[in-house]
């Protein structure tokens, strides 16, 4: 870590008045870490450790040639097409927090790990905002409510 004169005498300056240090400081004084967080005031420390089973509801996979079927014969069945090894592309449907407490702690990590591990992660918003996602829904001349299920 080296900091410049000006650097150094900023830090001073905000440790002698009591005030916090800039954002900007936290990556000059600290080592990099390799993992990210997010971070909020308020955020709770607790950590969440449910294993939940996972059902496949549906899968889809798209044609391949011929040729590419023979490229790729460890990971696809010949027959159907169908992936039979690997960790691609899965799409979770279900509650942020128990989904990613699974993955983590769950009967799939080893053979997430032993695929590479999981590259990216994508949480569709809103979550964790305490609304009701109930709607109404018009069918031949009837109103239907659609009410939440419980992952929602």
């Amino acid at each position: 870590m080296k900091l410049t004169d000006n650097e150094i005498r900023d830090i001073n300056r905000h440790l002698e008045a009591g005030k916090p240090l800039p954002e900007k400081f936290r990556f000059l004084l600290f080592e990099e870490k390799k993992e990210v967080e997010l971070v909020w005031n308020g955020k709770s420390g607790e950590v969440c450790n449910v294993v939940l089973p996972f059902q496949v509801i549906e899968q889809v996979d798209e044609p391949r040639s011929e040729e590419q079927r023979r490229m790729q014969l460890e990971l696809f069945d010949m027959q159907s097409g169908r992936q039979i090894k690997g960790w691609n592309n899965k799409l979770i449907w279900g509650d942020n927090k128990l989904i990613l407490s699974s993955l983590k702690n769950g009967p799939l990590r080893e053979e997430i790990e032993a695929q590479g591990g999981i590259k990216l992660i994508y949480i569709d918003p809103p979550f964790d905002v305490g609304a009701d996602f109930s709607m109404n829904i018009e069918i031949g001349g009837e109103t239907l409510t659609k009410k939440p299920n419980i992952l929602e």
